[in-house]
């Protein structure tokens, strides 16, 4: 039993490594703490390999935006920092008029993925995957942006993408996802709580 484990690790070294640097990530991220960034970085950019192995190719495309977004959002955050260098960017509501343009850029970018996959791509799952995929491109950028909604999104993409990875049969990713979708729950009270003391420190 022991050495199938040892196998198995030894032959997936990539995606264990992309998990546990994913749970980390998560974790600075709930803390809202500047280590979110480059963790999620190079959790990403492991996964870029791991993705195009098992032909999820949106999943694959998504990891080298969240490369990028993650380059964004370390240069937002360190830059939105008050002159005292203690205090962080406020977490914050969306406005109405933000929620629809986030739904129909997420329709567009499922429309835009799907159409990718289906017709250039020998994607078994193209629609779950344009499904996570758009969902994540919206959450990502609504993180690096510091609005609490995002973990909602995040909710429902992780628990779908667990799903995905037991058929890919990407196990320790199907854990990843399995802890990232109650740490999620976690983080929307955690963001929440903090928006919370925000408003009545102003008021």
């Amino acid at each position: 039993m022991t050495e199938t484990i040892l196998e198995w690790l030894s032959e997936h070294q990539t995606e264990v490594l992309g998990a546990i640097l994913g749970m980390i990530y998560i974790f600075f991220s709930i803390r809202q703490n500047i280590f979110t960034w480059p963790t999620g970085l190079i959790s990403s950019f492991l996964y870029v390999i791991v993705f195009f192995d098992v032909k999820l190719y949106a999943d694959m495309g998504l990891q080298v935006y969240y490369v990028v977004i993650s380059l964004y959002g370390w240069y937002f955050w360190m830059k939105g920092k008050k002159p005292d260098a203690q205090a962080q960017v406020p977490v914050r509501l969306t406005t109405s008029k933000l929620r629809y343009m986030l739904v129909a850029a997420s329709v567009v970018l499922y429309a835009l993925i799907l159409f990718i996959l289906k017709n250039f791509t020998d994607s078994d799952v193209p629609y779950l995957d344009s499904l996570t995929t758009a969902l994540s491109i919206v959450a990502t950028w609504m993180l690096a942006k510091k609005y609490v909604e995002h973990w909602l999104i995040w909710i429902f993409v992780d628990a779908v993408s667990a799903g995905l990875y037991v058929y890919k049969g990407l196990w320790a990713t199907v854990i990843l996802f399995s802890i990232y979708t109650f740490m999620a729950i976690y983080g929307y009270f955690a963001w929440k709580k903090d928006l919370l003391k925000r408003v009545e420190a102003a008021s």
